[in-house]
């Protein structure tokens, strides 16, 4: 496998607002932009959360839930003020993940990561809906949030390391697949 070395957006590039109604849409946009500007392949992502609870709320809002400039706190207590304790609880985070190629091949993947809703927050690591979401994924049992995870628990099972996984493998530059 060849290595392969993703590089930051040059300063001077603006990306378009996401004002789209799929993170798909928004994902896609992002890419699109940053391709034309830099004539270069480009990856770019629009993820959030989902609550059962809220019919799939807040999704592409995620970011600016409890409005535009909100704190990723703000955000994240009216989520819980909104869920009902007695309620669904059953959350999800979903990541979209495009590459565009300038004026040619685009591909988007998902990624997502169920789980549940705690009723308070937990935890100092991560961001965003991290210290109140459950992930499925470690087990019935533990009852820890996104937060509390050590950083690659956390990438082993996130929506957003799904979707670059499966990104590698859909291009063929995981281990053993060749470019």
């Amino acid at each position: 496998m060849r290595p392969y070395e993703l590089d930051p957006l040059p300063e001077d590039v603006r990306l378009p607002p996401e004002t789209g109604t799929t993170f798909a849409d928004n994902a896609l946009g992002k890419a699109r932009a940053a391709a034309s500007a830099t004539g270069r392949p480009s990856v770019a992502d629009d993820s959030g959360i989902e609550a059962a609870a809220l019919g799939g709320a807040p999704g592409v809002w995620s970011a600016r839930y409890a409005g535009e400039g909100a704190t990723d706190e703000q955000n994240l207590q009216k989520l819980l003020d909104e869920v009902p304790e007695d309620g669904d609880r059953r959350v999800a985070y979903v990541c979209a993940l495009a590459y565009v190629e300038p004026g040619g091949r685009e591909e988007v993947v998902h990624g997502r990561c169920e789980g549940t809703l705690a009723t308070e927050s937990r935890g100092d690591g991560g961001f965003g809906y991290d210290p109140a979401f459950v992930p499925d994924e470690t087990g019935h049992e533990d009852q820890r949030t996104m937060s509390e995870l050590p950083p690659e628990e956390k990438n082993a099972i996130s929506h957003r390391g799904k979707a670059v996984r499966m990104l590698a493998r859909h291009l063929g530059l995981e281990a053993g697949a060749g470019p």
